[in-house]
């Protein structure tokens, strides 16, 4: 794929992968031939900040959870509210990196 192409997607989508999944990113994207460019376009990543003010406004619910695809893990924090508060405050430190890992699994599966 032509390098202008890539830079592009990683200058509009960078926030939305871990900073050490880039240069993955990045490769496969390079090796990938032009009839991908569509697919790589139309791809739909969830915003992390996003996912951070659903955590704090819903995160007793799991509703951040159920949003970034872990149901289990929503159904687990909905039947103990949230781990009794405690499992929902540590989720609003770590809800934007894992919907930035479930971002990159989005685009493996699309790719590898």
């Amino acid at each position: 794929m032509d390098a202008q192409k890539v830079d592009m997607f990683m200058m509009t989508n960078a926030k939305y992968f871990e900073g050490h999944h880039l240069n993955a990113i990045r490769e496969k994207l390079l090796s990938l031939d032009e009839s991908k460019w569509g697919l790589v376009q139309t791809m739909q990543f969830k915003e992390p900040t996003t996912s951070l003010i659903v955590s704090l406004l819903g995160g007793q619910l799991g509703i951040d959870r159920f949003m970034i695809g872990d149901t289990g893990m929503g159904v687990g924090k909905l039947l103990t509210c949230g781990g009794l508060g405690i499992w929902a405050i540590i989720d609003w430190f770590l809800i934007m990196g894992a919907t930035r890992e479930k971002n990159m699994e989005t685009f493996q599966n699309a790719f590898y």
